[in-house]
């Protein structure tokens, strides 16, 4: 039974470079995860406004939006493993530049929101820099015919960590309060410090393809015209763009939510993300066992439709209960949803041109969910966290219902039995 379960959903695991890849991803993610928390309390907390832990949220994402193109052609231009390395070591240095800061208070004083923001601008360029190279090394870890179980397990670490880094900092927000945010901070950077050992031991050596006739700036905007000149590519990037900004930009109005459904400050922060981490954990699994195009084109379209209901039922709820179960279930739609055009997105990508695309993917995904961050905790400072999340969330049911009028699309949800894997 034991072999069974790991010969269908723990499959990709079997390979070395791919195993040590995954544990720093999930120690990294977990780091990222609790800084979005202990970042935006803090921010809350020493400006008492949600539109600073907005702008610092921001500032994290914002880098996926400029700097993606560029780590994308880096990723292909020189060794991806090393890249990695770097990406890994000045994260870790950031985060402890970030503890000793707050350790002397330079956070707390009126200039601290705007140290806050530099650095999570930092910390965001590393780490879109760290995401983007590893979706560009996982395909060249695995066997083609495994690469949906990769690319699903390597998932969980992103969408799961946020399980693992709310309830790793929870015990520190709700014993020591805001003094526990510098404490968090230490953590991550152990975290950080664990993913820059285990990327160290990959021995997998890979690289893009660069067209040494062509001028910089034409091999670097080469993932636009790629993406740009395919109907489907382009067609999943702009979905995954609307699910971002629609039903996954929330972070910045947690604290919001956390007052108005929990009462619960920052430790009701980390449980909402705990719970949105949990679904997503278990669905990325439930996913790595998925090999049938059929199923997993129903599911696509199914995990669509719930991405656009989860906030809406968040916002209805009237208890503790079923805000928690709410965030819960927000995760395992979005997770499932992220994971398989992920999946569709690198099945359609040749591997010369893999970092520069992720880049791309990149740019769309990050740069939607940073601008809407913002404009999100701006409009629940106005009205309240709750319509806001509502609102979204009713913008991308709409949005699914007219994407089955595209027939890209229509490929995708509905392929045919008998289909052959998809190419470029």
């Amino acid at each position: 039974m034991l072999t069974t379960i790991c010969d269908r959903f723990l499959l990709a695991l079997q390979y070395k470079d791919y195993r040590n890849l995954w544990i720093a991803n999930a120690f990294a993610g977990a780091a990222s995860w609790a800084l979005i928390i202990a970042r935006g309390w803090l921010a809350y907390d020493i400006t008492g406004g949600l539109l600073w832990s907005g702008i610092v949220t921001f500032a994290a994402m914002i880098p996926r939006l400029f700097a993606t193109p560029l780590v994308g052609f880096l990723a292909d231009r020189f060794d991806r493993q090393t890249l990695l390395r770097w990406t890994y070591t000045l994260n870790f240095l950031h985060n402890v530049a970030l503890a000793l800061l707050v350790m002397q208070g330079a956070i707390s004083g009126a200039g601290g929101p705007w140290i806050l923001m530099a650095l999570s601008l930092l910390n965001g360029t590393l780490r879109t820099a760290q995401m983007t190279t590893t979706q560009s090394l996982v395909p060249n870890l695995v066997p083609k015919e495994h690469l949906m179980n990769a690319i699903a397990l390597n998932q969980a670490t992103q969408q799961g960590s946020r399980l693992v880094g709310a309830l790793t900092i929870l015990p520190l927000l709700s014993i020591l309060g805001t003094s526990g945010v510098m404490v968090a901070f230490w953590l991550c950077s152990g975290f950080y410090a664990i993913g820059l050992i285990q990327v160290t031991r990959v021995t997998t050596r890979s690289t893009g393809v660069i067209n040494k006739d062509q001028s910089f700036l034409r091999n670097l905007m080469e993932g636009f015209v790629y993406v740009y000149g395919r109907p489907q590519i382009l067609a999943m990037v702009l979905l995954v763009l609307a699910h971002c900004a629609f039903t996954m930009s929330y972070e910045s109005i947690l604290p919001g939510i956390s007052e108005e459904k929990l009462g619960a400050g920052s430790v009701g922060v980390s449980y909402l993300m705990a719970a949105v981490g949990g679904g997503a954990l278990i669905t990325s699994v439930f996913l790595a066992g998925i090999q049938n195009p059929k199923t997993r084109g129903i599911l696509f379209l199914v995990f669509g439709i719930s991405s656009g209901l989860g906030p809406i039922i968040m916002a209805l709820s009237s208890s503790s209960f079923f805000s928690i179960a709410a965030a819960a279930a927000m995760g395992v739609n979005q997770a499932g949803f992220m994971t398989i055009s992920h999946t569709i997105i690198q099945s359609l990508t040749d591997d010369s041109v893999r970092g520069r695309v992720s880049g791309v993917y990149s740019v769309h995904v990050g740069g939607s969910m940073a601008v809407t961050n913002m404009i999100n905790a701006g409009f629940a400072d106005i009205f309240t966290a709750s319509s806001v999340m509502a609102v979204g969330g009713a913008l991308f049911v709409i949005v699914i219902a007219f994407s089955i009028g595209s027939s890209a699309l229509r490929r995708i949800y509905f392929p045919k039995l008998s289909a052959t894997p998809m190419t470029a």
